[in-house]
């Protein structure tokens, strides 16, 4: 009976491992529940690089070029904020990639200076966030705990559209919105809430895996699966250093520097978030800082290897809040994949060739989570009378004004590019604003007293 135990616990792996940071866990165990992380955002991580390449108007060699970069230093830096060196990594279950906060900024230098002028902003703006995670405690007392709920809220809220958009096939898809799309996502989505609600014990965790390869099969059944970018594919292909000549344009620097000092509140939201749905607890100063640090430092890198910043996936945090696996060592078997996959183009077509329907029905959930995570920190936080105006018009602001961005227009260009549609950025700016002018919240109550009297 004792034998039966012993090989039933070696042939699984314990929940309470998975949801531990540092629990011992068999690394080839643990490849489905870091490769369930990876599928979550493979397709977001190269979402990004697609819209500048296009932009900048890179042929299909520099396109793939930077495509396996994309997926090189999103492994890279996954391992980097797992383990960390030094004070530079949060040593927290992250998985970063491609940024879309940069996206507009980029393509308006494609249009002006061109894509070498992209690489010396993102060369000198990643080194501005490694600064800025360094002395990250002396600044962040600015960001007190109902400004850091603001920001995963709108975080979440941002996410809605990715999901919806992912649902109906994707952005700019010819049959978007189609039957057969929804019914893709609806059976990913339905296959992952079955999953969820009939399987027992740690299998459960592997939910959206289980939603992603069944929409998979499905769409192959349906013949939504293209085949083409398997043809001619080299066995092996080493990514490329240094594929473009950086240029260092001021005002190019400037536009992509003032959007990293944006993202390191982002990730000051993410580091937040994750803690609080992962570990049930609220991050350490050295984990805020050195995921900070950490996505300035491979954002360098990224740029090394002539691609886009990155950050810590917000998508990621969503399937933390959903599976609770929190594991290092598992989720460094998903950073491990990605940087496989940039040196054998095969396995990133498979990824790549994963239907957008696919990925929304199994992730549109997750970003819900979020949400809720921010109201949770909102509640942590204290509805009082100041918390909650601060509340109410960073998100109205935030997540009103960029639903309708022509209210911007008459303001300048490079205002529009970080704040017209990015609510993040407004609802941090406002909050921080708010929290800076308010009155303490011992006015608020004595204002009704005096009135009285």
């Amino acid at each position: 009976m004792s034998e039966e135990k012993q090989s039933g616990k070696s042939s699984a792996v314990s929940f309470e491992a998975l949801s531990s940071l540092d629990a011992p866990v068999s690394f080839w165990k643990g490849i489905p529940f870091g490769l369930q992380h990876v599928m979550a955002m493979f397709v977001a991580n190269l979402a990004p690089i697609f819209i500048v390449a296009s932009a900048a108007k890179m042929t299909p060699a520099q396109s793939a070029a930077v495509i396996q970069a994309g997926l090189l230093v999103a492994g890279l830096g996954t391992c980097l904020q797992l383990y960390g060196a030094w004070r530079i990594g949060s040593r927290l279950p992250m998985v970063t990639g491609i940024s879309f906060t940069y996206v507009a900024a980029a393509v308006a230098i494609c249009a002006d200076k061109g894509y070498g002028a992209v690489v010396g902003a993102v060369l000198v703006g990643g080194l501005l966030e490694l600064v800025l995670g360094l002395t990250a405690k002396y600044w962040r007392r600015f960001v007190p705990p109902i400004v850091s709920a603001i920001v995963v809220t709108s975080i979440g809220f941002s996410l809605l559209n990715v999901g919806a958009t992912s649902f109906g096939g994707g952005s700019g898809a010819k049959d978007f919105g189609s039957w057969q799309n929804l019914m893709l996502g609806l059976i990913s989505l339905v296959a992952c809430l079955a999953f969820q609600l009939l399987m027992k014990g740690t299998a459960k965790q592997l939910s959206v895996l289980f939603g992603l390869v069944v929409g998979y099969v499905v769409a192959i059944c349906m013949g939504k699966v293209d085949f083409s970018g398997f043809q001619n594919l080299a066995i092996v292909s080493v990514p490329q250093f240094m594929p473009f000549k950086p240029e260092f344009d001021w005002g190019s620097i400037i536009s992509i520097g003032l959007l990293y000092v944006v993202s390191s509140v982002e990730v000051l939201g993410d580091t937040a978030a994750l803690t609080k749905v992962g570990l049930n607890r609220t991050p350490t100063e050295r984990e805020t800082a050195g995921a900070i640090a950490g996505d300035g430092l491979i954002s360098s890198v990224s740029g090394l290897f002539g691609c886009l910043p990155l950050t810590s996936f917000a998508q990621n945090i969503g399937l933390v809040a959903m599976t609770k696996v929190v594991n290092r060592k598992v989720i460094l078997s998903g950073g491990l994949i990605l940087i496989l996959a940039s040196f054998v183009p095969a396995i990133a077509e498979v990824f790549n060739s994963l239907p957008q329907a696919v990925l929304g029905g199994c992730t549109i959930m997750m970003f819900g989570n979020i949400i809720l995570s921010g109201f949770q920190m909102i509640a942590e936080a204290g509805f009082s009378q100041r918390n909650i105006t601060i509340a109410a018009l960073s998100l109205t602001i935030g997540i009103g004004f960029t639903q309708v961005s022509d209210i911007f227009v008459h303001f300048p260009a490079l205002f529009q590019q970080i704040f017209a549609s990015n609510c993040i950025a407004v609802a941090f700016v406002v909050a921080v604003i708010l929290n800076a002018v308010l009155p303490s919240e011992e006015h608020f109550l004595s204002a009704p007293a005096a009135k009285e009297e």
